[in-house]
């Protein structure tokens, strides 16, 4: 009896999907509920389960085939699998344990065998330059030229009658020999981000405002508590939830930057739903941090953990990522000391957290060296002024100086 494999409902909103990747192929075995076939939308990847034990029979969508709901991706031959079929896995290993050894096995003799080639060179006239291809590349650079899919034939060799050796295959690929180029299409995710981020460029009057923020309390807070913290809450204690707590106040006091342009009307929201920027294998992802503003240290932490390891996991989902007012995003991390961050609209202001730099600031009339923060606030001009960007940036700015204040409501 054959079972038919269909795309399961979309999220709504999503019309159709593409088939990312195919974790079985026709002929494997397949348990019920093994992941299949991952299916990728605009922001979400969707697991496909097997709906039965047998065999894949068949597979009727192609990697890179756009599909729609409730299509059949393939048909599975329903039978008993044995519980020692692993699609030949121990197989796999005693193989890799093999190679292993024979790679062992393998190197001394390479080592010898350039040794050798090194001797001849050292002791023959040199060559004139050959054409390769005549004599067999030694060793170690049959297996540069492997790794950088290179034919050997096409690189002058100066070893013993014209022979390429690894000198040979080095100065070819530093020398540009090899140029590859590698065209990939772009997932349906980077063609959304790519989509999203020129309609923000093209629709709002995007400006930047910067200050800059001296992190010396948050710091001390941190390296005081930050055991104590991670042992009662079982999460660790970052500058993030500083942050999300010090915009959601400066938003509190200027809601115009939590605001949105739909048509010509600017809607305002009584809370803060703060989208936190995450980036993937797959791309940048925006979660929301749901009612920010009433959250604690903690609990934002601990959904922040969260939302990462479901988006690097490719187990995000599209509610997840939906409806925020404000968003944040880290540029630190990778080491950005400024940047301009664009919209993430329909909201109309993001902030810009960046590298913390120690530097010299004066302080009551001192010099003194501070770990300081540049950050940015990226907004649509044409509800938000100056002065509100500017004013909001001060607000986070001495929120941030002054943690106590934050931490205890004042």
């Amino acid at each position: 009896m054959s079972t038919e494999v269909k795309v399961p409902t979309l999220p709504e909103s999503v019309s159709d999907a593409t088939v990312a990747k195919w974790h079985k192929k026709a002929g494997d075995t397949v348990r019920r509920d093994e992941n299949l076939v991952d299916l990728e939308t605009d922001k979400v990847v969707l697991e496909v389960p097997a709906p039965a034990d047998g065999v894949l029979e068949s597979i009727s969508a192609e990697e890179g085939d756009t599909v729609t709901a409730d299509q059949v991706l393939g048909a599975i031959k329903e039978g008993e699998v044995p519980e020692d079929d692993q699609d030949g896995d121990d197989a796999e290993d005693a193989s890799s344990d093999d190679e292993a050894n024979d790679a062992d096995e393998k190197k001394s003799t390479d080592r010898k065998k350039d040794a050798d080639d090194d001797r001849d060179r050292a002791s023959s006239p040199a060559p004139a330059p050959s054409s390769g291809g005549d004599a067999r590349p030694s060793p170690s650079a049959r297996k540069l030229a492997a790794d950088n899919e290179i034919d050997p034939s096409s690189v002058e060799g100066t070893g013993r009658d014209g022979r390429v050796t690894k000198g040979d295959m080095l100065k070819h690929i530093s020398g540009g020999g090899s140029r590859p180029v590698e065209r990939v299409k772009m997932s349906r995710l980077r063609s959304r981000i790519a989509e999203r981020m020129k309609e923000a460029q093209n629709t709002a009057a995007i400006l930047t405002s910067f200050n800059e923020v001296d992190l010396h309390e948050v710091m001390q807070i941190r390296s005081k508590y930050k055991d104590a913290f991670q042992n009662k809450h079982g999460v660790k204690l970052g500058f993030m939830s500083f942050f999300v707590k010090a915009a959601c106040e400066a938003l509190d006091k200027h809601p115009v930057v939590n605001a949105a342009v739909e048509g010509d009307e600017i809607v305002y929201h009584g809370y803060q739903d703060v989208g936190i920027a995450v980036s993937t294998d797959r791309g940048l992802m925006v979660p929301v941090l749901r009612n920010a503003g009433q959250l604690s240290l903690a609990e934002i932490e601990r959904q922040i953990a969260h939302y990462a390891d479901k988006a690097r996991a490719g187990k995000i989902e599209l509610e997840d990522l939906q409806g925020g007012t404000f968003s944040i995003t880290n540029g630190g991390v990778f080491g950005s000391l400024l940047s301009t961050p664009l919209l993430n609209a329909p909201q109309s202001a993001i902030l810009g957290m960046h590298t913390i730099k120690e530097r010299p600031v004066a302080i009551d009339g001192e010099i003194v060296v501070r770990p300081m923060m540049y950050i940015a606030l990226s907004y649509d001009h044409r509800i938000i002024d100056g002065k509100d960007a500017v004013q909001f940036l001060v607000a986070v700015k001495e929120a941030l100086e002054d943690p106590a204040r934050l931490l205890l409501d004042l």
